[in-house]
């Protein structure tokens, strides 16, 4: 069955499963086929439906009131944006910061292969793969006798076509990051220029175990040389034990049948096994080793020569360039899109924390002390009443641009929008002794800033705004929180609750503290004690402080 592996802006992963004949439909409302933990994607953003002959098409937007309506900001299908494509297997999906991966299981993929564990051949040449090009390029009858004139001929004629095909795999590999162009690419220059009669690119999943014993290769892409070999190719296994042994080895490895090749004269056939001649080479960068290139004769009589080895070698270690350049890209475009979302909500150094950590971001959340700041425009609706919407857009759009901004900068995390209203939290997701003093600070920032929106709101004759803070500081449960479809980072308790309380008691221009945030504060800032209030669930009423923001005083 074709399925979707799905990470969202949060870092979830997840597998949906199509059903037959089924319209799997993505985006953020929740009655979507997969519905995405994203701002950036629209509320339906796409959608993917099968025909009868089983392929599969993503199209951008969604049908509605028999109109076909496009996403916001689009569908990039292996890093380029597409309005409707069919679907290969492997293709990236990449919708706002989320990542979607097409597959489709043996039994459906054009790319369908099947291994054995049978032995290698008694007749087995290697070359190094860190010793590819050196082999390849260097004649043998420079290291032992001279060669005459026709041979010498031969070998440099050799020499011409191995670099003529590099080169031209190094043109087109150069700028492509679409796995299956790459292996595409592989596979015309093996044809072109060995007697290969199939061949079988193999992938390494990205986070595939790093035991190369247990690790699942996924076949990318499977041809023959002609339409008559392709259904006689497709019955024939790969041989799991040699893609095992050039991985582990990184070593390029020719497995041939002995009866079929002069060279190897003497030695007891093995065709009664079923060994055909095969050439298989690692696909190995820098990081790690990527897969492998399988190729084989088809004729149990006909045989590779070490010629067409170490050609073979050479094309993988090309390819594995190419494949490490597409990952990279991916994982950096991933990262783009991502801190460009994360970054509209958490401070700088948490986004930073995110993209390299993600793990520490799954659903669930910690204990722990932090103070929670809220804020909320007085008289909003008096506002909006008397303007036009877009200037109420555009000054919601610029005070919450200024409060976040100041809000990043002492290390505060947005957790939410709330109408005309933030909250924000100050020691989530990393606690600091200073969490307290930098929410007070803010909040003094953030007063004093909107003294500046105002002066803005005047000069434009709209009416000036007071905004309401409470702060307070006690321990509550962080962290991504919610359901398996979607999920947030938030805080939840009754610290938060008591926060909120305090800022509905503070009038335009007040900030609001409770004793335990003004004794975690230290603040340099007058305070003026007010009048207790009682908080739902607290037997005893909070102690209420005032911050005279507009002086600084000593120590208090």
């Amino acid at each position: 069955m074709a399925h979707l592996k799905i990470t969202d802006a949060s870092g979830r992963q997840w597998q949906f499963n199509f059903v037959a004949q089924a319209v799997c439909t993505i985006g953020r409302a929740p009655d979507n086929s997969v519905v995405l933990d994203d701002p950036r994607a629209s509320r339906y953003h796409a959608h993917i439906k099968q025909t009868d002959s089983g392929t599969f098409t993503i199209v951008d937007g969604a049908v509605i009131n028999g109109q076909l309506r496009r996403s916001a900001n689009k569908v990039f299908i292996n890093g380029d944006a597409q309005f409707d494509q069919q679907l290969k297997n492997g293709d990236r999906i990449t919708i706002g910061a989320s990542t979607l991966r097409f597959e489709q299981p043996p039994e459906e993929r054009t790319t369908d292969v099947r291994y054995d564990d049978k032995p290698l051949g008694h007749t087995q040449l290697l070359i190094s793969a860190n010793d590819v090009m050196s082999t390849v390029l260097r004649s043998k009858d420079e290291v032992t006798t001279a060669p005459h004139r026709d041979k010498m001929l031969d070998t440099l004629q050799r020499k011409a076509n191995i670099l003529t095909a590099l080169y031209e795999m190094s043109k087109t590999l150069g700028s492509v990051f679409d796995l299956n162009a790459i292996f595409d690419k592989a596979t015309d220059v093996i044809f072109r220029s060995t007697p290969a009669d199939r061949v079988v690119a193999l992938l390494a999943e990205s986070g595939s175990s790093d035991d190369l014993e247990d690790v699942v290769l996924t076949p990318i892409a499977m041809r023959a040389r002609d339409n008559k070999l392709e259904a006689h190719a497709r019955k024939l296994s790969i041989g799991r034990t040699i893609t095992r042994k050039v991985m582990r080895d990184r070593v390029a490895l020719l497995s041939q049948d002995a009866a079929s090749d002069e060279q190897f004269a003497g030695v007891d056939s093995i065709v009664s096994q079923g060994v055909r001649s095969t050439i298989c080479a690692p696909l190995v960068a820098d990081t790690r080793v990527h897969g492998a290139l399988y190729a084989d004769r088809l004729d149990p009589f006909a045989a590779f020569k070490p010629d067409d080895l170490e050609l073979i070698s050479a094309v993988a270690a090309q390819t594995a360039i190419a494949v490490e350049n597409a990952r990279a890209h991916e994982r950096l475009a991933r990262e783009e899109v991502a801190r460009a979302n994360y970054s509209r909500f958490l401070p700088e150094y948490v986004v930073k924390q995110m993209l390299e950590n993600p793990e520490s971001f799954k659903l669930g959340g910690v204990n722990q002390t932090i103070t929670i700041l809220f804020a909320d425009i007085r008289g909003f609706t008096r506002i909006s009443e008397h303007a036009p919407p877009e200037k109420i857009v555009s000054l919601l759009n610029r005070y919450f641009s200024a409060m976040t901004d100041i809000i990043f900068a002492h290390g505060g995390t947005l957790d939410k929008y709330l109408g005309d209203g933030l909250m924000a939290l100050f020691g989530a997701p990393t606690a600091t002794p200073e969490d307290a003093s930098n929410a007070l600070n803010a909040a003094v920032a953030m007063q004093r800033r909107v003294l500046g929106i105002n002066q803005e709101l005047h000069a434009e004759g709209l009416p000036e705004i007071g905004v309401g803070m409470g702060l307070h500081t006690g321990e509550v449960t962080v962290g991504y929180i919610g359901s398996e479809r979607r999920s947030e980072y938030t805080a939840i308790g009754d610290a938060v609750n008591t926060a909120s309380r305090l800022e509905t008691n503070a009038k335009g221009g007040e900030i609001l503290l409770s004793d335990a945030t003004a004794k975690a504060a230290h603040s340099r800032y007058r305070l003026e004690a007010r009048d207790p209030i009682t908080v739902k669930n607290r037997q005893q009423p909070v102690v209420l402080w005032e911050v005279d923001w507009q002086r600084a005083s000593g120590a208090w």
